[in-house]
């Protein structure tokens, strides 16, 4: 049976009676005396106590306080009394009961009276739980985590993080929500998974997590943390997006130590947020902890040329085109159409369209898996882009009217040898990046 009720009376034949009205669905624990019922509840861990209010020794109101006192709980109280008297039923109410019975009670007004709270505590549970949680990932929402790692940070030391997924937008754009959608909820499990239970952890963005891990300054708790992340991530993706999978996904995460940087969410926050900068700056997939500026030093200044080239340049740079969000495709673009109006160099722009060939497959999916293949065909000096639903844009520098056609040919090939030119088919239209 699931939930168990603590019976508390000096009287027997009462106690009897009432197992007997509630053992058909609950389990049920008694006691003779308000102590004996407090050394009961600490091994039974009842979901609620029903109470005779006047007993030998100690009241029931005695019994309630002091359990509340030694054990902080908040689970039901349903006291029973023969007495009738509108200020002990006050009293009752006021001291936390959440009903209050007559004896002699019928047994279904009392089984009612039971079934009634526990419905009711479910309820209250499901809403509270509803209003906390963000309901995709299940983990705290942006409101509830501010407020419960101020709750914490307040009382104690600890490592506040920012955790971060790198290039998350391209998976939206590439493969679709429903894919992204997917990537999230395993990183929220996995987050819950490397977390231990008395820390923290919420969804505060679109993929942008907040966790504070209580009583701990260790900063190889962030890196080991980090490292794991950033491996397991690109094997989850790989698993779901194939091998070949181009897209640079990662975690970068901004940390701080609290209460050396701050005792609130909102503080910790802003440090985070500039440590998690320091980590988008230097290539991402990494970590950083939040560094207070030395007198007369700028943040975020470096004049070494070579910390300047690490902060620019491509981490971890891989083989093929280089597959990039929307925005960033139009800055290459807008930057190559000045570039090209003064000098001669021949750029080429393409536009692939992606179809079905039933004409009910999804075309976003096969637009997600053309843009893999054709960055595979393509230089690291080219560039691509999806391009709304089912067309991929591309840009191939230093490419004429004679040679634009090898890596076009080069696609095909590979594209014919997978299972998805079964489903899709594309054309392409190609023309001078500044048409003549």
């Amino acid at each position: 049976m699931g939930k168990k009720i603590l019976i508390v009376d000096d009287d027997e034949m009462i106690r009897m009676m009432t197992n007997k009205i509630l053992s058909k669905t609950y389990t049920i624990v008694s006691a003779d005396s308000g102590q004996q019922a407090i050394e009961l509840y600490e091994t039974e861990k009842p979901d609620m106590i029903i109470s005779d209010l006047v007993m030998p020794g100690m009241s029931g109101f005695e019994m309630m306080d002091i359990l509340r006192e030694k054990y902080a709980f908040v689970i039901p109280v349903i006291f029973m009394t023969a007495y009738s008297s509108d200020d002990t039923e006050k009293k009752g109410l006021e001291t936390g009961a959440v009903d209050y019975i007559r004896k002699p009670f019928k047994a279904d007004i009392l089984l009612q009276r039971v079934d009634n709270v526990f419905n009711n505590l479910e309820k209250i549970r499901g809403l509270q739980q509803a209003a906390e949680l963000e309901p995709m990932t299940g983990l705290l929402n942006k409101t509830t985590t501010a407020k419960e790692i101020t709750n914490i940070a307040s009382k104690g030391i600890g490592i506040f993080m920012m955790i971060d997924l790198d290039s998350f937008k391209l998976i939206n754009d590439i493969h679709g929500h429903e894919m992204g959608d997917k990537v999230l909820i395993w990183f929220a499990d996995t987050l819950r998974s490397i977390m231990r239970s008395s820390d923290i952890i919420g969804r505060v963005g679109g993929d942008e997590f907040a966790a504070f891990c209580q009583n701990t300054k260790d900063e190889i708790i962030v890196k080991e943390r980090t490292e794991f992340l950033n491996r397991k991530i690109t094997e989850f993706c790989k698993s779901i997006m194939g091998d070949d999978m181009n897209i640079p996904i990662g975690v970068s995460i901004g940390a701080v130590v609290c209460p050396d940087e701050g005792t609130d969410y909102v503080t910790l926050y802003k440090k985070a947020d500039q440590a998690l900068y320091t980590v988008k700056r230097a290539g991402k997939h990494n970590y950083a902890f939040y560094k207070t500026a030395e007198p007369g030093e700028e943040p975020g200044k470096c004049n070494d040329m070579d910390e300047i080239r690490m902060i620019l340049g491509e981490r971890e740079s891989k083989r093929g085109g280089y597959v990039l969000d929307d925005n960033q495709f139009k800055l290459i673009y807008r930057f190559l159409v000045r570039f090209q109006r003064n000098y001669a160099w021949d750029i080429k722009f393409l536009a692939f369209t992606i179809t079905a060939k039933d004409g009910s497959s999804n075309v976003a999916e096969g637009a997600g898996r053309f843009i893999e293949v054709a960055s595979s065909c393509l230089r690291g000096s080219d560039c691509l882009t999806r391009y709304g639903n089912n067309r991929v844009l591309a840009i191939l520098l230093k490419t004429t009217d004679d040679n634009y056609q090898i890596p076009i040919d080069r696609i095909i090939e590979k594209w014919e040898e997978l299972p998805y030119s079964e489903k899709f088919t594309f054309t392409f239209e190609e023309e001078s990046l500044i048409p003549d």
